[in-house]
């Protein structure tokens, strides 16, 4: 097998997941002979082109970038390098069938597939209460994620995890992963395993009518979607027409009288809100066009007004 200075990569992703897989690579000593990225994007009110965190990696490293604004019609570039595999972790863009059918492409998918196919996985994962994900390594093909599988890892999901914390613990499991399986992959001393169309989900990109937490709904599914947009995109509720975003929350057992969505108080530090009989501990929230704040200083401030109102 070739060592891993030895192996030629041409890598592609976009964002900080994919910078951190691609920073262990860089460290393994694989040799990154280009990065694939997404173009530069206009970020703020003044719209200010903001370069995406794997093209900031490779350039730190030295590393060339290509950024197309369509790979299906700008692929020549990469077909000239003629890499021993190409690998993918969250690009952001379909992989042309010429580059398919050129080259070795692999994707480092943050799901157990062939569950949670798509762009959103981690999200659904925890917004539809799972207890356990992981990620996938596998064979890219020309529909979304449902090439051949080479190897799995399984991710515990607590009920105290946001994505922002599984993402860190996809990110390690993901690391580990490709760079022991790079070198079997490139000498072929792997089994890829057909995936089971019957069993198939989807994690679906989260749209911004999402984004909208109604506080009508089960307990558990009201924190589930919460903590699943936590810290992005970051869900809201809507009391008295005012937009509050939901930066914290944590469980309770306290059970309650007061009608779904009740703004109960401060308990514990904590905004205290009735779900479903029991009580929901919001730690840290934000009024649109404000600062996020904690419980304590919301009650104690402007969101005073709100207590014994109800979110929607």
């Amino acid at each position: 097998m070739k060592s891993t200075n030895e192996i030629k990569i041409v890598y592609m992703g976009t964002p900080y997941f994919a910078q951190v897989v691609l920073e262990s690579l860089i460290d393994a000593k694989y040799d990154i002979i280009a990065v694939v990225t997404q173009p530069d994007k206009p970020v703020g009110r003044k719209m200010l082109l903001e370069k995406s965190p794997v093209k900031a990696t490779a350039e730190e490293h030295q590393i060339p970038v290509l950024q197309p604004l369509k790979i299906k019609e700008d692929y020549q570039a990469i077909l000239a390098l003629k890499p021993d595999i190409i690998i993918t972790c969250a690009y952001g863009q379909i992989i042309p069938g010429i580059i398919l059918n050129t080259f070795l492409c692999i994707n480092i998918h943050a799901s157990l597939l062939p569950k949670l196919r798509g762009g959103a996985p981690m999200h659904r994962a925890i917004m539809n209460g799972l207890d356990k994900t992981g990620i996938t390594i596998m064979r890219m093909a020309k529909k979304m994620d449902d090439g051949d599988m080479i190897v799995q890892a399984e991710v515990a999901i607590t009920t105290e995890d946001t994505v922002g914390s599984l993402q860190t613990k996809l990110i390690a499991s993901a690391c580990e992963l490709i760079k022991t399986y790079i070198p079997l992959i490139v000498a072929d001393k792997v089994t890829y395993i057909p995936q089971d169309e019957r069993i198939v989900t989807f994690g679906y990109n989260i749209t911004k009518e999402e984004e909208f937490i109604s506080f009508k709904d089960s307990y558990m599914t009201v924190y589930n979607h919460i903590r699943a947009l936590i810290p992005w995109p970051i869900g809201y509720g809507i009391v008295e027409g005012v937009k509050i975003k939901l930066h914290r929350v944590h469980l309770s057992d306290e059970l309650t009288d007061f009608d779904r969505g009740h703004i109960i108080g401060l308990k514990d530090k904590a905004l205290a809100v009735a779900v479903e009989n029991r009580v929901l501990l919001i730690d840290e929230l934000q009024i649109e066009g404000r600062n996020k704040i904690n419980a304590k200083d919301f009650v104690n401030g402007s969101g005073k007004k709100l207590i014994n109102k109800s979110f929607m």
